[in-house]
């Protein structure tokens, strides 16, 4: 089989420190002649990618998973030529469609349609060949009403709904997809993934990035793990899952200590240090089962006075998707000011309706002199175990699904009494 992608020991850096103010060669000049045993700053320096060697074959879906920072936007961005590597070799075959961001490779100013002619050229193709796929392009965006209108005036939804429908329409040999379906709704989200199926029954290669490892698991043939810029796994798509998720089987031991995690971002300002499952009357709760009542208490240490702190998380089931995203915000929930030192805040459940499985907390507080001020990721560990919700005897398990409801089924007495008749007779 051909090979679409080669990566031989590539590495990117990343200098991080004061920006250069000398703009022009004659300012640098004068800077290095007034004071030139003046002492530079020191810079920082990020190794995004360290020695990152893979081949992917024509015809591979490869799933690339990873945290957050982890490296694996800095990769596809290497792979689809936005930056270069620092060091290393990158070779790939044949046509390249990427959607690494929301509205990436659109100009603002053009009408949607004059977008999709625009990327169509990029890529090589003609002008006949891009209007004989433009009405699929528009009917897989949804966005036939607003074709003539400048791409600035479109929602987030709209300009990724459109941006995948033209990395996936325009024939590419290699299509490279960051995140996608972290964004949109369901019926989106199916569209992308039956789109990137089509790609790979038609002998397409596509790489693709995603949190969700249950989309990664049922699309891809393959998977790599990057971790701190380097690949620490690669191979089946089931067994590089569970090893990455595994990472994260300590989590309940380490939740009630936050403070020692170190793998989290924001300003540090205000962080959270421990969360903790309590009954109803505020006492500890040793196991947790589908429908019980339980409070939630999330520990956090501020350093300074925070003015209208956020708190919220996400929910994640043991295989990346994601069940929930709130926030004391989402409630319209103002704090004016946390005060220096330790404190909490509590989420009361009246009704826990998941089913039974192990779930994730990833955490974050944000506030409005800092976008983030704290965020960690599959922080904390919650096991719900099986009970008897609907009174049946008959338990609900993960095989149900992810959430049940409350619910009453009726069933017509004439039926029921049509059955009993039937039954005596025989």
């Amino acid at each position: 089989m051909s090979q679409a992608i080669a990566v031989e020991k590539v590495s990117k850096k990343f200098v991080l420190g004061a920006l250069q103010r000398d703009t022009m060669l004659r300012e640098r000049l004068i800077s290095m002649l007034s004071a030139p045993f003046r002492r530079r700053s020191a810079l920082n320096v990020l190794w995004a990618l360290r020695d990152v060697s893979f081949r992917v074959d024509a015809g591979e879906v490869v799933g690339i998973i990873g945290r957050n920072g982890a490296g694996k936007s800095t990769l596809l961005k290497v792979l689809s030529k936005i930056t270069y590597p620092t060091s290393g070799e990158v070779h790939v075959s044949g046509r390249i469609a990427s959607l690494l961001e929301v509205g990436t490779g659109f100009h603002e100013e053009l009408t949607g349609r004059e977008n999709i002619y625009l990327n169509g050229s990029i890529l090589g193709m003609k002008h006949g060949e891009v209007a004989a796929k433009l009405d699929s392009m528009v009917e897989f965006a949804g966005v036939a009403q607003f074709l003539d209108t400048p791409i600035k005036r479109y929602s987030t939804g709209m300009r990724l709904r459109l941006g995948f429908a033209v990395a996936a329409h325009l024939d590419p040999d290699v299509l490279i997809v960051d995140e996608v379906l972290a964004v949109g709704d369901a019926g989106f989200q199916r569209k992308c993934l039956n789109a990137m199926d089509g790609l790979r029954s038609g002998g397409r290669t596509v790489l693709f990035v995603s949190h969700n490892m249950a989309a990664v698991e049922n699309l891809c043939s393959r998977c790599i793990w990057i971790d701190a810029g380097k690949v620490v796994m690669d191979g089946a798509p089931r067994e590089v899952i569970e090893a990455y998720m595994n990472t994260f089987a300590n989590a309940r031991e380490a939740m009630a200590d936050l403070r020692s995690v170190k793998d989290r971002r924001g300003s540090g300002e205000i962080r959270y240090t421990g969360v903790e499952y309590l009954n109803t009357a505020g006492e500890p709760l040793q196991v947790v089962r589908s429908g019980d009542s339980l409070i939630i208490r999330f520990h956090y240490h501020a350093s300074k006075p925070i003015p209208f702190p956020s708190f919220g998380f996400r929910l994640y089931t043991e295989f990346g998707t994601l069940v929930t995203d709130t926030s004391t915000w989402h409630h319209a929930i103002d704090i004016p000011l946390v005060p220096p030192g330790d404190g909490y805040v509590d989420l009361h459940i009246d009704f826990l309706n998941l089913l039974p499985a192990r779930y994730y907390f990833s955490l974050w507080i944000t506030g409005t002199a800092s976008p983030v001020h704290d965020n960690i990721e599959y922080c904390a560990q919650l096991e719900v175990e099986l009970s008897n919700v609907y009174s049946s005897g008959r338990m609900l398990d993960s095989r149900s699904g992810i959430v049940f409801f409350p619910q009453r089924w009726k069933v017509n007495e004439a039926v029921l009494a049509d059955a009993s008749g039937k039954t005596e007779e025989t």
